[in-house]
This record gives C-alpha cells, sequence and structure tokens, in this order.
C-alpha cells in the first residue's frame, strides 16, 4: 500500500521557521534509549506505517531538500520515494503529482503532514476497496472541510471552509484503490485543474454517480499549521502520552537533526532507515 503525504506548502501560517514545516519538532521520541525531537510529519508516517503502507511518497517543492535528509530512503519498514511540485497550486495538483506511482488495484491513503491526531490505529479502519474519509468531530467545522453524511455513513458533501458547516465531522485521511485516485485525477484534468481542494473535487465526482464512505473513528485533531495549533498539539500529545506507557524505538542510524537554526543537516545515505518497535 502506498501512502501519499502532500509536503510541498510554504506554512505561511507558522513562519518564519529555518527549515520546512513538516519538520517542526512536536513532542519526542525515544531514539536507541535517548530521547529526541519528533518531527511533525512522523505522527503521519508512523500512522501509515500502522495502517499497512510500505511505501511513503513525499511530494514536495524544489527547495525542501531537508525533507529528503531527514527521511532519506526509508522509515521503519517502509521504502521513501519523492516526487516534485514545481509551484504550491493546491492540494489536489500535489496528491496528483504521484499517481504515476501507484497501481489501479493498489490501496492508497493520504494524510496531511503538519497535523497530530489520535487514535493512532485509526487509518485501520478504512477499507482499501472504496473512497472513504477518516473522521474526526472538532469544536471549529468552518476552519475544516465538514463532511455530511447520510444515515449509513455515505458521503453526501464536503462543506469545504464553509462558516454554515452542517457537520462537526471533518476529514482528516481519506483511502481508495489506485484505480479510483486515477479517476479522481482525470475528472480533475476534465475540469481544467480548477480545484485546489479535494473537497470541491470529491463533490463533483459524487454528483457524477461516485461514492464515498465516512468513517467516525477519530477521537482527538489538530493542525499544528499555526501557532495556536502547536501549542494544542502539545497539550493534546501530554495527555495522551500520559495514559500509556512510552514508545520504544531502536535506531539503526542516527537521523539528522535539521531542527537547530543556522546548522546544517547531515545527508541520509540510502542506506540508513529507523526501525519502529
Amino acid at each position: 500500500m502506498w501512502g501519499i503525504i502532500p509536503a510541498a506548502g510554504r506554512g505561511s501560517r507558522i513562519q518564519p521557521l529555518a527549515f520546512s514545516k513538516e519538520l517542526l519538532p512536536v513532542g519526542s521520541r525515544m531514539d536507541a534509549g535517548t530521547e529526541r525531537p519528533c518531527a511533525v510529519s512522523e505522527y503521519l508516517v508512523e500512522r501509515m506505517i500502522r495502517a499497512g503502507a510500505d511505501k511513503i511518497c513525499f511530494v514536495i517543492s524544489p527547495g525542501k531538500t531537508d525533507i529528503i535528509e531527514y527521511y532519506g530512503s526509508a522509515y521503519g519498514s517502509a521504502t521513501i520515494a519523492y516526487v516534485v511540485q514545481p509551484q504550491a497550486t493546491g492540494l489536489c495538483d500535489s496528491i496528483f503529482r504521484a499517481t504515476p506511482l501507484i497501481e489501479p488495484e493498489e490501496p492508497v491513503v493520504i494524510g496531511l503532514p503538519d497535523t497530530v491526531w489520535f487514535p493512532e490505529a485509526a487509518l485501520t479502519d478504512l477499507p482499501d476497496d472504496r473512497l472513504s474519509f477518516l473522521l474526526f468531530p472538532v469544536e471549529t467545522p468552518e476552519l475544516f472541510d465538514a463532511v455530511r453524511l447520510d444515515e449509513k455513513g455515505n458521503v453526501l458533501e464536503i462543506q469545504v471552509k464553509r462558516p454554515d458547516a452542517s457537520s462537526n465531522w471533518i476529514w482528516g485521511a481519506f483511502k481508495m484503490p489506485g484505480r479510483i485516485l486515477h479517476q479522481l485525477k482525470e475528472l480533475w484534468l476534465e475540469r481544467q485543474c480548477e480545484d485546489e481542494f479535494i473537497g470541491t473535487l470529491v463533490n463533483e465526482f459524487l454528483a457524477r454517480g461516485g461514492s464515498a464512505t465516512g468513517v467516525k473513528a477519530g477521537k482527538a485533531y489538530v493542525d499544528v499549521g499555526t501557532f495556536n495549533g502547536y501549542r494544542s498539539a502539545m497539550t493534546l500529545l501530554r495527555r495522551t502520552s500520559a495514559a500509556r506507557p512510552p514508545r520504544r524505538v531502536r535506531s539503526v542510524a542516527r537521523p539528522p537533526n535539521p531542527f537547530s537554526a543556522g546548522v546544517a543537516a547531515e545527508p541520509a545515505s540510502g542506506e540508513q532507515k529507523r526501525e519502529r518497535l
């Protein structure tokens, strides 16, 4: 299974940073018995691997070489690939840059690298054979993409950052077979690439007879793309870490540290990887 991580955005809401926003240190992890900062995107990578992803594609902008230096060619049991989005022109464009890698019958899961959410295993509740959205309850759905469902859990509409959102359930990740990803790309191209957000494209997909499912398996969701979101994420991590035993991590090779401003990160070789236990 592939995981696609759109990581070409500028992160303007939380600038200035000395590194890509996907490497923002949020919480910590144990690395060979030593506590180290954890990049915010690692939470998504680990959740994708837990759901069965064995290949992960970061879609990056030309200047985000620090992401390549940080992750190298592998993370745990997953191979890492990179695709370049020349300009940050929206989520749809970013996701569809990875479609040449995806076989029609291979499942693919997509998430946002500047978010932290629980439970960690929630992606395992999404089916492999249809378009499905992992949903989380929030107090401010107008800031996100709210998902309206019927009584059977079928998606009726995605309300993209609407002040009159009628649902407090938002999507935090989604999954589908590769053939549906290719269908969505074809529809996007037919619409002259006018869709910036995946929600408007999915609405058109539904209007033309497509279907999607919403799965209310999420419990807590934080967008770390703002300073307030960063503080909320730290609070959430403290609360959840107090409720479970600490993770044990065995490191095969020490990862580069991109967190110190003015210090160049040591490139990761193709053989370096971190393994999670």
